[in-house]
Order: structure tokens, then sequence, then C-alpha cells
């Protein structure tokens, strides 16, 4: 991600959440970014290594996207 932000580091989903109280507090302009071509970019996050389990920052995440109706059928996704 950082390549296609220009260097620049994302701030994730899950920091995000935890600044704004959750998740339903947060808006997806608050955490897309447009990067090289248009390409558009989110971080999930997680827990500290060793905290807990970062498959629930994943699952939190793409949760919060189908919920702002980020996925279309024009949208291909990695």
């Amino acid at each position: 991600t950082r390549l296609i932000l220009h260097s620049k580091a994302q701030t994730t989903v899950m920091h995000l959440a935890a600044e704004a109280g959750s998740v339903e507090d947060l808006e997806l302009e608050d955490v897309l970014s447009v990067g090289f071509g248009g390409v558009k970019c989110v971080e999930s996050g997680g827990p500290e290594p060793g905290v807990g389990c970062a498959g629930r920052g994943v699952i939190t995440a793409i949760n919060f996207l189908e919920e702002e109706g980020a996925y279309d059928d024009e949208l291909d996704f990695v």
C-alpha cells in the first residue's frame, strides 16, 4: 500500500475506530485513500502482536466496508 500511496503509511480501520469510539462512528471517507492510478486503499489493522486475533481486525474492516457500500460490481479488489 505504501508504494500505491507514494510511501505514505495509511491509518488502519481499527486505529481510526479506536479513536472514534467504535467502527460505527466512522464513514467510508475516513478510511479510504486513493493512490496511484486511482487505486482505492484501506488498511484493516488489528491488535498488537501477541495480544489478540489479527483476523478479527480483518473481519471488522470487511464488515464495515460492506455496510458502507464500498464494494460494487465495477470494483476489483485483493
